[in-house]
């Protein structure tokens, strides 16, 4: 891989991103932030799920407000996104937000930037400068000829941020965001040497659980190998638990992360003879559980004799699919026959055996 971009620590909460530390993954909450019941018990189902960092929407001042309540409940820092109303982003940073999430040139001017920075100044809290390409400001857009373009999306984040500096304040994130791949791939192409702000990579709005997550496995997987992200979201439209477990297989299979248990199964064929796909659907679901998480080793998940026996012996752990049963095999070795709908719990019985 190419050497990672050099950025600056940042602290949000009790995590460090920028410099040497590993890419941390952060998503964002789809409930009513004012609901803080449901906003909680969607942050621990993030945080299950490996979510280092969650972003919630603060549209109003009870949603501000909330931000204190959460906090208490929850166990990985906080981030407060915030638009058009400055006096949003210094409630939330009173109530105790880690790091907050603006677009500069849509908070008001700089009287109530000056007001927003001073309040993250005296807390020590981050300041996200969000940049997407469906706000990005007219004046750049006209410059540009009219279009947005991963060069004004550039300009954009960096004039915001002297803004900032000019302020005094230099605890800044960055994030240069489009829904259109290829011009993300390129934005972060060009802001690569002209900042050592960290960087938080995304591809917005990227669509369905199927689309946007390949649509973001292919940008962030271009950006991240270039060596630029120091925190990243895969945005998808579904559930909000999907976006940290397709981060966390980006992130594995660039190896920027620990991989843990990885599954591999046959895509199956006119020779299988047992229920593969939900099989392997449910050994995925079973060892992605929290209980697993320290273990680190390959599990195979096959459908027939023909490859079966033999890609499960380059596995810790495999299932090789009969006719209506099934072998459990470790390390290349077959421990038992057993029965079609006892294979789940037959492998799981192995699998604790590691825990």
């Amino acid at each position: 891989m190419p050497r990672r971009m050099q950025t600056r620590e940042v602290h949000i909460g009790d995590r460090v991103i920028g410099g040497d530390n590993p890419v941390l993954i952060q998503s964002m909450c789809n409930t009513r932030t004012d609901d803080v019941a449901a906003t909680v018990a969607q942050i621990r189902r993030l945080e299950d799920a490996g979510c280092d960092i969650v972003r919630v929407a603060v549209p109003d001042m009870a949603a501000a407000e909330a931000i204190g309540s959460i906090k208490k409940e929850i166990h990985i820092p906080l981030v407060a996104d915030i638009h058009f109303d400055h006096r949003l982003a210094i409630r939330a940073v009173e109530c105790g937000a880690d790091k907050i999430r603006i677009n500069p040139g849509n908070i008001g001017g700089a009287d109530r930037l000056s007001e927003v920075v001073k309040a993250c100044r005296e807390r020590h809290v981050p300041i996200r400068v969000g940049v997407n390409s469906g706000s990005l400001e007219k004046d750049i857009v006209r410059e540009h000829g009219g279009h947005v373009t991963a060069e004004g999306l550039v300009e954009s984040a960096l004039r915001n941020c002297r803004l900032i500096e000019d302020m005094g304040y230099e605890e800044l994130v960055i994030s240069i965001k489009s829904s259109d791949v290829l011009m993300c791939i390129r934005a972060h192409e060009l802001i690569k040497d002209r900042t050592d702000h960290p960087i938080h990579v995304g591809i917005t709005e990227s669509g369905t659980l199927f689309a946007g997550s390949i649509k973001s496995s292919v940008g962030l997987g271009i950006i991240l190998y270039n060596g630029v992200g120091d925190t990243v979201r895969v945005s998808l439209t579904g559930d909000v638990v999907e976006e940290v477990r397709t981060a966390k297989e980006i992130l594995a299979s660039l190896g920027l992360r620990k991989k843990g248990i990885e599954v591999v199964s046959c895509p199956t064929c006119g020779r299988t003879q047992i229920d593969l796909i939900s099989l392997a659907d449910r050994v995925n679901a079973l060892v992605s559980e929290k209980a697993y998480e320290g273990l680190s080793f390959k599990v195979a998940c096959m459908g027939c004799v023909v490859n079966g026996p033999g890609e499960a012996a380059e596995a810790e752990l495999g299932i090789c699919g009969g006719k209506g049963e099934g072998l459990i095999i470790r390390k290349g070795q077959i421990l038992r026959k057993v029965r079609e709908e006892d294979l789940l719990s037959e492998f799981k019985k192995e699998l604790d055996t590691y825990l």
